[in-house]
């Protein structure tokens, strides 16, 4: 196993906090390493360290003699030229073009390919070189399964070493041997992959609790102490009193973020119509058909997962169910009490010259004022952040903006369009947790596994004959039947039913209930302990009483299923 890379207490500063603080790292034949952390905690910074594209303030980076580096960036910048003069020939690269769905592109200038292309050929690209290490940031970004399934591939079989940052946790469980996390300057090395990760998070979080608890203890007794001695010793230092005042009112270091997504949006009651699409077929002016004979009802409460290759008109087919777009041919109605919300991929559809403040407030409102100030901060927004033009925000921070003003719509239908691009896991997972608790429709379009699985219960394929058709088993046979455990013909045969995951959509039903349940006994918990009213605290505490009963008989049915 030889050194490709040796990383020795790098420290980079940024503007107003630490972005890395003396982190030591190496990098060897063999290594998958996964980079994880909220939004401009250090991600891509660190991977252009590694990289030798941007230079730490401190520390050493020594690379293997004769090593070479292939660098991947979020926005690829590529050769001018086709598709074939940038990747080249040769049976490694046309295999590569084919399962990246590329091949009908291959003579097209790359400035005239969409963001999604561009990152198949640069993929493509910089595995067809001869690297050692690959530093790949948001490698999945605009990837459809086919692509991702390849990418693993890729990963997997790469002779040298492999360092990326991704939002995806199927990837990262799936092909990383260590994960990097960044917080607050600090770096925490894990082995194994991202559940190994999360295992490593728990356990730091629970030593954390105990740590304080132990500093709270020792803080009581030396006041309790010195308190005792004051008569005693009129000449003790009050220093030594107030220090220990101090350390008993401090605390445990306070999270990067505060809270989690808890937005209150009042939903409109849905009818037991919600969508109904009748023989519903879609052709481009030029002729092209690209949706053909599709029908489809939505209810109250459905949450349906759109997927299929890149191309195939997954967002064709949300715009026409959302009514953006009409139909070719056939109808698409809406129930007369749908509201819909709409979160679209790759589109900034706000004035990019307003502030995050003016935008929440809308045309009518007042920026700034208190009940906005408290729905920015629901989702982080705060400070000056809230006073920053939206065209200054990262990405992430410009994801969440979306999906702040897609709430603020109060709808029941909510449409989202590849949601998670560009946002940490932190928010993703928090995200998940908000979506199951909101009651109404939802209809996604997405290749991110994980997100699927916590936020639908029902798979929808948009095949390229234009045809559209039910998974069985949903998120899990998919996966499953895309991994090559079971086949398409499996799928639809009633005499092999056990080859089929079939309890997948009971299992996310009740962990939504358990996480609902939760969710309901924390906030009951700070509406008892904020309230000063005797009888609301009465009231408040019996149904406290009962959510916890009901929490444990959740909690147990899941288990159940679980053996």
């Amino acid at each position: 196993m030889a050194i490709l890379i040796d990383i020795q207490k790098v420290t980079l500063e940024g503007f107003d906090r630490t972005i890395l603080e003396d982190l030591s790292l190496t990098i060897s034949t063999g290594d998958r390493i996964g980079v994880v952390g909220i939004n401009g905690a250090g991600k891509s910074t660190l991977l252009k360290i590694v990289a030798g594209l941007q230079k730490p303030d401190s520390g050493n980076i020594r690379l293997g003699q004769g090593a070479l580096v292939g660098y991947l960036d979020q926005i690829p910048d590529l050769p001018k030229g086709t598709v074939r003069e940038v990747l080249g020939s040769g049976w490694e690269v046309d295999a590569a073009i084919d399962r990246l769905g590329m091949t009908k592109a291959i003579d097209t200038q790359i400035d005239h390919l969409s963001g999604g292309q561009l990152k198949r050929v640069a993929l493509a690209k910089i595995f067809a070189e001869h690297n050692d290490v690959l530093i790949l940031d948001e490698p999945t970004n605009h990837l459809d399964l086919s692509a991702i399934e390849w990418l693993e591939q890729k990963i997997t079989s790469f002779p040298g070493a492999v360092v990326l940052v991704s939002h995806d946790r199927f990837l990262l469980d799936q092909v990383t041997t260590r994960m990097i996390e960044i917080d607050r300057g600090k770096t925490f090395v894990h082995g194994g992959g991202y559940s190994a990760l999360l295992e490593a998070q728990a356990e730091r979080e629970v030593q954390a609790q105990n740590a304080e608890q132990i500093r709270k203890n020792m803080a009581r007794h030396e006041l309790a102490w010195l308190r005792r001695g004051v008569k005693a010793r009129s000449t003790k230092p009050q220093a030594r009193i107030d220090a220990a005042n101090r350390l008993l009112a401090g605390g445990k270091e306070a999270a990067a973020r505060e809270g989690t997504i808890d937005f209150n949006v009042e939903t409109p009651r849905l009818g037991q119509t919600v969508i109904k699409a009748h023989n519903v077929s879609f052709s481009y002016p030029n002729g092209r058909q690209i949706l053909n004979g599709i029908n489809l009802e939505l209810g109250p409460g459905d949450r349906i997962g759109i997927v299929g290759p890149n191309g195939a008109g997954k967002s064709t087919f949300v715009d026409l169910l959302a009514l953006r777009n009409e139909p070719s041919v056939g109808t698409v109605k809406h129930g007369p009490t749908v509201v819909t919300s709409y979160f679209e991929q790759g589109s900034d559809n706000f004035n990019l010259e307003a502030t995050v403040q003016e935008l929440v407030a809308g045309p009518r409102g007042i920026p700034g004022s208190p009940e906005d100030i408290a729905i920015m901060k629901s989702f982080w927004f705060t400070g000056a952040l809230c006073k920053t033009k939206a065209r200054d925000l990262s990405g992430g921070e410009r994801r969440r903006l979306q999906l702040l003003l897609a709430l603020t719509l109060s709808p029941n239908v909510l449409f989202l369009d590849e949601p998670t691009n560009d946002l940490d896991l932190e928010t993703i997972r928090l995200i998940e947790e908000f979506l199951a608790q909101w009651p109404g429709t939802l209809i996604v379009v997405s290749h991110d596994r994980t997100f699927l699985s916590r936020t639908t219960d029902r798979l929808l394929e948009v095949h390229e004959d234009g045809s559209i058709a039910d998974i069985p088993g949903g998120i899990d046979a998919w996966i499953a039947r895309a991994a090559g455990v079971i086949t398409s013909t499996n799928l639809g045969d009633a005499d092999e039913p056990e080859k089929v995951p079939t309890n997948g959509r009971v299992l996310r039903d009740a962990e939504k209930q358990v996480t609902k349940l939760e969710r309901r006994r924390t906030s009951l918990n700070e509406k008892i302990m904020a309230s000063a009213d005797v009888e609301e605290q009465k009231k408040l505490s019996a149904e406290l009483s009962q959510v916890i009963k009901d929490l444990a008989t959740a909690e147990d049915y899941y288990l159940s299923l679980l053996n």
